[in-house]
């Protein structure tokens, strides 16, 4: 086998896996946005503590779901990464290291993903084949 088919399924499951594991962090957090009485969340930007929940819910559900089926996939790792940073440097700054690791994992996982981008088996390769289908068929026009 090639080394970019290993290299693509590689990046698959890695995409697959993080944006899957970070549903698990994302989802419950819907509930607590939308439950009865006040929101209780971390606010660090001063934005509000329902602003700043909707923006975790956004990159911890969204971006993780982009992030999953390949779309704007290194777009979609920006929220992801900073919303980690967050978590670890704020949320858990006082906490032991063992409360920041799973955050810190997960920034290492997305930048990895920013860096090498979705691989072959993602929604952006084929829409960028499709693109580039097209574009020739229509300079064969002339």
């Amino acid at each position: 086998m090639k080394t970019n088919l290993w290299n693509d399924l590689a990046l698959l499951v890695i995409r697959l896996g993080a944006g899957g594991m970070m549903l698990t962090h994302g989802i419950p957090k819907i509930g607590r946005l939308f439950g009865e009485g006040p929101v209780k969340f971390a606010d660090p930007f001063g934005l509000g503590p329902e602003v700043s929940l909707g923006l975790a819910i956004f990159a911890e559900v969204i971006c993780a779901i982009l992030v999953m089926v390949g779309f704007k996939t290194r777009l979609a790792t920006i929220p992801l990464i900073f919303t980690m940073l967050t978590a670890a440097f704020y949320a858990h700054w006082n906490d032991p290291f063992g409360r920041k690791e799973l955050p810190l994992l997960y920034i290492c996982v997305f930048i990895g993903i920013l860096a090498f981008g979705a691989g072959k088996y993602a929604v952006d390769h084929f829409m960028k084949k499709k693109v580039a289908d097209c574009a020739t068929f229509f300079l064969s026009l002339d």
